[in-house]
């Protein structure tokens, strides 16, 4: 009876969460210091990676998000211990792993619900995993997830959900069709409890699975090639307990960066990870944005001239995305926003998700000068005038850059179903506040 009240209380406060919006007004120059949230992709597959150990964990650094949250209900429901200890720490003992049917309610709210798949069948040789939710950005396969657990010897049964068993696992040779991170993830995490040598190749090497290695090794696993794009996993017979802290967030450092040089603003982000931003500070450069870096500290001074940087030649430049360390997929809403209000003309060329350039209709509505070529490709003309407009957020990184957009417009804008931004963004209003922004949540 319990869990039953206990999810039409969580279900109820998720559709009241889907159901705000925020209200800005635009115009304002901002000020200040604001911190860096842990990675939310960093954070995912973290927690599902501790299913992999029965001794305790405590991460920090956790950010208090929608996703995050539900993957704490998550290993609570599968018979762990899972708790918020303070703000942004959470404690987990999966000292035993009462059910390896993931729920389906729960499933439904993240994508990330798929990562269990790998700590179960590794733990205790079984996963029911009904399909995960998640942002409608496109297509996103789970064959490569698939393949990996059939070479490690798992059966694959696909009907209403995925019915994965293995007697027994061994370590292989995998090599995945695309860089997915998420494959990677569910890969890594189940060749650390696999006996013998597995080795991944074409592996995403993102920040947040870079994360996610380090975390796993210092349990006790043994990884080789963190940062590469070969992992060379030595299974062990188990992994012990331990601490860590999530890496910072370097997507929310970015749209920060943006949101500031669009708005004239003068913030610096603090417990940033500027060797995470190798790709992504090349690609402001080219809208114009310029930053000041010490240590941890981004500062992107007031005032900034945004003049978009031609090719050679004069030719048009453009921004695209790919497999880490190319510019994130994550950023390209992002940066689509900060063009607009750039003198000049570029490219936004998203290859990765075939639907993630759909909001840009709602820039357009704004005053925005874009011309969707097709569902990857956006020419952006700026600066352009924008004007408040009424919206809804599609998804997290488009939402994000509704807001960047509502800041720098003339007038107040209302933007709805921010428990989309919310999924992403650790108090966004909030925080955003602290720095001068008017910006309320209804």
């Amino acid at each position: 009876m319990g869990g039953t009240i206990a999810a039409v209380v969580s279900q109820t406060v998720a559709r009241h969460t889907v159901a705000e919006s925020f209200v800005i007004e635009g115009g304002h120059r901002l000020s200040g210091r604001i911190r860096a949230a842990g990675n939310k992709n960093g954070a995912l597959p973290i927690l599902a990676a501790c299913l992999l150990t029965d001794q305790p964990v405590t991460l920090t650094n956790v950010p208090r998000i929608r996703d995050v949250e539900t993957m704490v209900e998550l290993l609570q429901q599968l018979g762990a211990d899972a708790d918020w200890a303070g703000a942004n720490e959470v404690r987990v003992h999966a000292a035993e792993i009462t059910t390896a049917e993931i729920d389906a309610s729960l499933a439904n709210r993240i994508r990330a619900s798929f990562l269990l798949a790998g700590p179960l069948l590794a733990r205790v040789g079984r996963a029911s995993v009904p399909p995960p939710g998640g942002d409608v950005i496109g297509r996103r396969r789970l064959d490569p997830h698939l393949h990996a657990f059939e070479k490690f010897g798992a059966t694959v049964e696909i009907g209403d959900r995925y019915e994965m068993r293995a007697d027994k696992l061994t370590g292989v040779e995998i090599f995945l069709d695309e860089a997915s991170v998420m494959a990677t993830e569910n890969a890594v995490m189940a060749a650390s409890l696999i006996p013998g040598e597995t080795v991944i190749r074409n592996a995403a090497c993102e920040p947040h699975v870079q994360d996610l290695c380090r975390f796993l090794v210092s349990l006790g696993a043994r990884i080789e090639g963190i940062g590469s794009n070969v992992l060379h996993i030595s299974g062990v017979d188990r992994l012990g307990g331990g601490s860590h802290r999530i890496a910072p967030e370097h997507i929310e450092v970015a749209s920060f960066i943006g949101l500031a040089a669009v708005t004239g603003s003068d913030v610096t982000i603090d417990d940033a990870a500027p060797d995470d931003l190798i790709s992504i500070l090349p690609a402001f450069e080219r809208l114009g944005v310029r930053v000041e870096i010490e240590g941890t500290s981004v500062r992107v001074p007031a005032g900034q001239e945004l003049l978009i940087q031609n090719d050679i030649g004069g030719q048009i430049p453009k921004i695209e995305d790919g497999p880490w360390p190319a510019f994130p997929a994550d950023l390209t809403s992002i940066a689509l926003a900060v063009a607009t209000q750039a003198e000049g003309t570029i490219l936004i060329f998203e290859k990765m998700f075939e639907n993630r350039l759909f909001f840009v209709d709602k820039l357009v509505s704004m005053g925005a000068r874009i011309v969707l070529c097709d569902p990857h490709r956006a020419i952006v003309a700026g600066p352009a005038k924008l004007y408040a407009q009424r919206m809804s957020s599609p998804d997290i990184r488009a939402g994000m850059a509704l807001v960047i957009a509502a800041l720098c417009a003339e007038g107040t804008s209302v933007i709805g179903n921010v428990g989309e931004i919310d999924r992403g963004y650790e108090r966004i209003d909030e925080r955003l506040r602290a720095l001068g922004a008017v910006i309320e949540r209804q």
